[in-house]
């Protein structure tokens, strides 16, 4: 089954989407031309990326909904909760740990 993408103007109901954590994983909400908008699942005590960093050629937007999460760069660790966001520049090493089960949507600028 292919995944629905929202379409311009599509109403995304994000904060129905935070109950679902034990069933549901993480899914594109949409991806255009130079935008991409990912609403992950990051359970507790668990790392995103099976290697230790990610990198992506854009800047992009980590926004915690619901939870709490733990964002390591290489030069720093932050702690973000429900309601507050962190944005990177592009090529940031980056690596995103669940200290609660979360909800994370996260925002890519893509440049290619």
């Amino acid at each position: 089954m292919a995944t629905h993408h929202a379409q311009p103007g599509e109403l995304v109901d994000l904060t129905s989407w935070a109950d679902d954590i034990p069933s549901e994983g993480s899914k594109a909400i949409t991806k255009i031309d130079r935008l991409e908008l990912a609403r992950l699942v990051v359970p507790a005590d668990t790392e995103m990326h099976r290697s230790k960093y990610c990198r992506v050629s854009g800047p992009i937007v980590v926004h915690c909904l619901d939870g709490e999460i733990e964002l390591k760069t290489r030069d720093a660790v932050t702690t973000i909760k429900a309601g507050q966001l962190v944005y990177l520049l592009a090529d940031t090493d980056h690596a995103i740990r669940g200290i609660l089960d979360s909800v994370v949507l996260l925002t890519i600028v893509l440049t290619t």
